[in-house]
Order: C-alpha cells, then structure tokens, then sequence
C-alpha cells in the first residue's frame, strides 16, 4: 500500500486457521504502525476472521512541526475551521479501497468486509454504500479529539448513510486511547 507516491511496508496480515470467510481491515492512528493493532487483534481473534493492520507511509505532517512520521495524509490543524489535505483524504481513501477490492479477489464478499481505524486512521473512508452501517466511538476525556468533534462527524456520517445506521457511542472519562 501506498500513498502520496511514498513506498509503505505491506500490511500486516494475520493468518487464519480456517478459510476465511470475513475480514477486518483496521488502520492505526498517526505516528503508529499495523503492528500495534494486530498485536491487540491477536488476543481476540477467531480462526475465520482475516485482520489486515496495514501501515501509513511516512510523510511531514504540517500539525507535528513537519515531522516525517506515519501518517494517512497531512493534518494541519485541529480547529473546525483548519484546512483539509484533500488530495491526501482521497489518496488515502484509495489505498483503503484497493485493500478492500483485494479481499473480494480473494473471495471474502463486500458484506463480509468490516473497515475500523483509530483516530487518523478513522478518516480515509471508501465510496459509501447507503445502508452500510457505522459506529464510532468516543471518550468523552481526550483533549486531541473534543466531543464536539465527534459529534460534527456523527451529523455528517448521517448525511451519507441511512441516518439509522449511525451509532455514536461516547465513553465516559476516556481520554484519546482504546479499551477493551
């Protein structure tokens, strides 16, 4: 997989001990790597489930004083109002997509397919199918992502899909982190 035409390592891939007839393809936040949440998916995993934990390429990001670090696409602020890095959104997106059209060459069908990320990695999202369900989740703590946030994305989430379809669910006291 790569992106803005910077060479990134393959996916992690965790081997089932069956066919696989689902996949997870699951994308770690900025500065991280697959092999972070691959290693949280090995404790749960079942022996049909596919999880691809792919990497982000390196690349300056505008937020972090141009630091090369991975990243899915360039964040330049944190404000309602700071400026999008488009082409980054939408080079990223196809990376995603192209992961996705390789688990249905590989036969896993597109209703089997589950998409999750982490912070960043929750942004690139493919061509949306109108009933596709959507969770996201929140904790209500963390300074990086404000609730506010979290609820713009909701509102606009419900625009692009069945607005049923939509669950927000906020943990309380949870800062910028994961959890079981």
């Amino acid at each position: 997989m790569c992106g803005n035409n910077m060479s990134t390592p393959l996916p992690v891939a965790m081997p089932t001990a069956r066919k696989a007839t689902p996949a997870v393809i699951f994308l770690h936040g900025l500065g991280d790597t697959g092999h972070g949440w691959a290693e949280a998916f090995a404790g749960i995993r079942s022996s049909h489930i596919k999880y691809i934990c792919p990497h982000m390429p390196v690349m300056p990001v505008t937020l972090n004083m141009k630091m090369a670090m991975p990243s899915w696409f360039d964040t330049i602020g944190l404000s309602p109002d700071s400026q999008e890095d488009e082409s980054g959104v939408k080079q990223a997106t196809e990376n995603v997509k192209a992961l996705m059209d390789q688990e249905v060459k590989n036969g896993i069908p597109s209703n089997r397919i589950i998409l999750g990320g982490f912070s960043q990695g929750g942004g690139p999202i493919s061509s949306i199918n109108r009933e596709v369900s959507i969770l996201q989740c929140l904790g209500d703590s963390g300074p990086l992502v404000p609730l506010m946030f979290g609820s713009l994305t909701v509102e606009k989430l419900k625009t692009l899909v069945n607005p049923d379809k939509v669950t927000f669910k906020i943990y309380e006291g949870m800062m910028h982190s994961s959890c079981q």
